[in-house]
């Protein structure tokens, strides 16, 4: 049976159906029974699981709570959801400071939601266990009645929201990629460039305002007008040149705030029509895209991303599945300084930072768990409700100084080391440069040590030994040509020295001094200017590929005991060619993993090589040590052994034989004196022939003997160089494991399947773990 709204105008009242009564009227009341009927007609909700003006734990009234079922309202349990009504001006929008006080109670207590209510809207919130008041789940809708039947449908519906709202954001990138390629006939890269311009516009505009949805079509007029009555005249006065309207205005003034990012060219500009960047503006009025939360937002532009690049760009997006695996091999730690040097879209960056990120929640949390138990024990609700409200207050505090280490703003908090300190990238493409940036700040930020810079050289906190984990996926099959030389455009630039040094820390308060890391940098890079690029690495007198480049220089930017994470084809494991390579590799590091997976994950993106993982662990200084004894040990040890080999080869042959000697010397002898008297001496001229014969014929026999003699130190030296490695590898030994898995996660068109991967990442770490690799 429908509940109606029962409001009695004579006598000012209007009933309370959960109070049982009627009550005086008031627009705040009214609000109240409309939302309890609410509750009852759309949500399935029965009034005796609803109370009002509830008062909770003698220290709480919540305007509406809502039980699981009738049975835990009479057990007055702690309810399932807690409602606060607020009654202001239809046009006012709820505000945090608005239900903060709601929701931390809410939270306290472990209540599965809290929804805020006012004239204009309805904020609808996912109290997650983890309880910290910086990891607000926002909902788009009301959980019907049954949904709080048990966890595991409160679980699903809350993913299932969170989906349709990642799906809806998704839509609204498209949407507006669609006006762009329609009005403007842009490529798909173009559009993209364009939306991105205008998104960092609306992250500019909400980072500087307290007013909520500021970049609307509306308020950009009205900001226009002001722009175009005060602002350009004065412009245009002091700059006849540069006159531009309000839009380009607008984006100037967003590529100063994100100068020291390198996110634009300085003579950027808007390349779509007026109507078009309107049309764009409106679409993403809904969106307030930092109220929106990382995984929301976060997911759907990676979504947004792979519609929009695949194909031509396909290749510089590795799939979450590898993605995910590969950083769960490797497992990362807060603290670690962390560089993909082909970071593409971000995708290893973005994942690695969600990594650290979450073990930091856990444990913020787990304080925050410690804290209320140590607080909100059995004495607590003996107190008198005074007691208890100092309490509350004090943990509250308490808590939001915890809180503080998840706020990047604030420069000691371990969200701004993890952001500012920790992450690091690089893409040749400037497109793809830009693209991880803003994929980085659409999941919490973290974007600013990614540069537009060729992987293979050294930039701002880019360099050797520098960081803890290496994880990316480089170019397959290009080469780099020999004539290609360091420029000087290609140095990093000393004057970013001063922004750059205060990241070169180790996690102190203070900056280490004068920073001798930087310093050996520069002074090192400087001298390769002007050097073919190939004659930086070793493998360059091999090979030019550039996947086995990325090798070393993946190894070489790793820190003494660093793990490394690459996607690579599966020739370099196999192909002949490449045998300097594997045996290069296995002088640096460790190989502690090799994982073969299947074509299909890659045709997506458009590869059609099958590639494998490999996963590496640089020599600690102890290991290089170790292994330079055993290396230098079975040198000795086989060169001994076949030196007395080839000595006693050699004596054997005729090259040892004193009689072929003399014959070349009396030769030598008597073309001095041919044609010569010398004493008594006379030349004879047959003898002089014959013997100049016989020299012939044991030059012949000589230089046959020296052949011979040469191949056999040849293969002696091979045989040598083979033996010296299988000793190494005999007397430096370790288990190597090697999986194959037939599914990957990933379809040939996409699609999501089955993911091996996954029980494969528990199980080394279970191994890795119990071998302490690492």
């Amino acid at each position: 049976m429908k509940l109606e709204l029962q409001i009695d105008r004579d006598k000012n009242k209007i009933y309370a159906p959960l109070l049982d009564k009627w009550v005086s009227y008031s627009t705040e009341e009214e609000l109240k029974q409309k939302f309890i009927c609410r509750l009852i007609n759309t949500y399935g909700y029965s009034l005796n699981q609803l109370g009002q003006d509830v008062k909770i734990k003698k220290r709480y009234e919540a305007d509406i709570a809502i039980w699981r079922n009738k049975l835990d309202k009479e057990k007055n349990t702690i309810p399932s959801i807690i409602i606060t009504v607020e009654c202001k001006a239809e046009h006012i929008k709820i505000k945090e400071s608005d239900y903060s006080i709601g929701y931390n109670f809410a939270s306290t207590i472990n209540a599965n939601f809290f929804i805020a209510v006012n004239l204009k809207e309805t904020k609808i919130f996912h109290i997650k266990n983890e309880i910290s008041t910086k990891k607000i789940e926002k909902l788009t809708e009301i959980p019907k009645a049954d949904i709080l039947s048990n966890n595991s449908k409160i679980v699903k519906y809350v993913n299932e929201n969170k989906r349709f709202t990642r799906e809806e954001f998704t839509k609204l990138l498209t949407r507006s990629h669609n006006i762009i390629r329609n009005n403007d006939k842009l490529s798909p890269e173009a559009a993209f460039d364009e939306i991105s311009k205008i998104l960092f516009m609306k992250i500019m505009y909400e980072r500087s305002s307290t007013e909520e949805m500021i970049f609307s079509k509306d308020r950009f007029k009205a900001d226009e007008i002001n722009y175009e009555k005060i602002i350009r005249p004065s412009i245009k006065k002091e700059y006849p040149n540069s006159d531009q309207d309000y839009m380009q205005f607008l984006f100037n003034k967003t590529k100063k705030e994100f100068e020291t990012d390198g996110l634009f060219e300085l003579k950027d500009i808007i390349k779509i029509k007026r109507n078009s960047f309107e049309m764009i503006v409106e679409e993403l009025e809904m969106f307030n895209l930092s109220d929106t939360s990382d995984d929301v937002k976060g997911i759907a532009f990676e979504q947004f991303l792979g519609k929009t690049f695949r194909g031509e760009l396909g290749q510089f997006f590795t799939p979450r599945t590898i993605v995910d695996f590969m950083i769960d091999i490797l497992d990362p730690q807060e603290g670690e300084t962390i560089c993909d040097p082909c970071c593409g879209s971000g995708g290893f960056l973005i994942s690695a930072f969600e990594h650290v990120r979450d073990k930091i929640d856990s444990e913020i949390n787990n304080q925050i768990k410690s804290l209320k138990q140590e607080y909100y024990n059995e004495n607590f609700d003996k107190l008198s409700v005074r007691e208890q409200e100092k309490i509350i207050k004090l943990v509250q505090v308490k808590i939001d100084k915890i809180n503080q280490e998840l706020v990047i703003s604030n420069e000691k908090s371990r969200y701004h080391k993890l952001s500012h300190y920790s992450i690091y990238g690089t893409d040749a493409n400037p497109r793809m440069a830009r693209t991880a940036k803003m994929n980085m700040i659409m999941h919490g930020d973290g974007h600013g040590g990614v540069h537009h810079n060729d992987g293979l050289l050294n930039v701002n906190g880019i360099f050797d030994e520098r960081f803890d984990v290496i994880l990316t996926n480089p170019p397959f099959g290009a080469r780099v040509e020999k004539s290609l030389k360091v420029t000087e455009l290609d140095l990093p630039s000393v004057d970013k020295l001063e922004k750059y040094k205060t990241r070169y820390h180790n996690y102190e308060e203070k900056v280490v001094e004068p920073l001798k890391e930087w310093a050996n940098y520069i002074n090192k890079k400087d001298k390769s200017k002007g050097k073919p690029i190939l004659d930086l690495f070793e493998v360059g007198k091999w090979s030019t590929l550039t996947e086995v480049l990325f090798i070393e220089r993946c190894l070489n930017l790793l820190k003494p005991g660093g793990r490394m994470g690459i996607v690579l084809p599966e020739g370099v494991l196999n192909n002949t060619n490449l045998q300097k390579t594997r045996e290069f590799v296995e002088g640096k590091a460790k190989i502690i993993l090799i994982t073969s997976i299947p074509q299909d994950v890659f045709i997506a993106s458009g590869a059609t090589v099958k590639p494998s993982l490999l996963f590496f662990k640089k020599f600690t200084e102890e290991e290089v040590k170790e292994y330079k004894e055993i290396e230098e040990k079975a040198t000795n040890e086989i060169n001994k052994k076949y030196n007395t080999l080839i000595k006693k080869e050699k004596e054997k042959s005729i090259l040892a034989d004193g009689s072929y000697k003399k014959l070349f010397k009396d030769l030598k002898d008597i073309n001095t004196l041919k044609g010569q008297k010398k004493g008594n001496i006379k030349i004879n001229t047959t003898e002089y022939l014959k013997l100049q014969d016989s020299v012939q014929k044991a030059k012949a026999k000589v230089n046959e003997e020296k052949k011979a003699f040469k191949s056999f130190v040849k293969q002696i030296e091979l045989k040598i160089e083979s033996e010296i490695k299988a000793k190494i590898k005999n007397d430096f030994d370790y288990q190597i494991p090697i999986a194959e898995v037939e599914k990957a996660g990933i379809s040939t068109t996409g699609a999501e399947i089955e993911n091996e991967l996954k029980p494969l990442a528990k199980e080394f770490t279970e191994y890795r773990k119990g071998n302490i690799l690492w």
